[in-house]
């Protein structure tokens, strides 16, 4: 299992686990480890812009609290921490397994720096 770590300076840190429902992707996004963004929110999500640009694969219209996912419109990693649901659909990429509370602190522009797990 490929592990993460979400950086967010002054909050703390959070792990994630890629999974396969979206294997391309995920396999994008951790081919382009490390990536720096500035957050932004959208209710109970948190999202940030990002040098990728992958293609949808097998998008789902909902998420769960401790989904990550990619939404191509705006190349940008979406953190759902709550209810709330994507604007559009998304390719979800893996789940927060330690952290999850950390991102209901986060303010917009915060920076957000995922990297591989040690």
């Amino acid at each position: 299992m490929r592990r993460i770590e979400i950086d967010i300076p002054a909050l703390g840190r959070a792990i994630a686990e890629l999974d396969d429902r979206n294997p391309r992707t995920a396999e994008a996004v951790w081919n382009a480890l490390p990536i720096v963004g500035k957050a932004m929110l959208w209710g109970e999500e948190v999202y940030f812009e990002t040098p990728l640009d992958c293609k949808d694969e097998n998008t789902s219209p909902s998420a769960t609290a401790g989904d990550i996912s990619y939404w191509s419109p705006g190349n940008a990693i979406c953190i759902f921490f709550g209810s709330t649901q994507p604007y559009s659909p998304v390719n979800h990429i893996g789940r927060i397994s330690e952290g999850l509370g950390i991102f209901s602190d986060v303010i917009e522009g915060a920076e957000i720096v995922l990297r591989r797990a040690r």
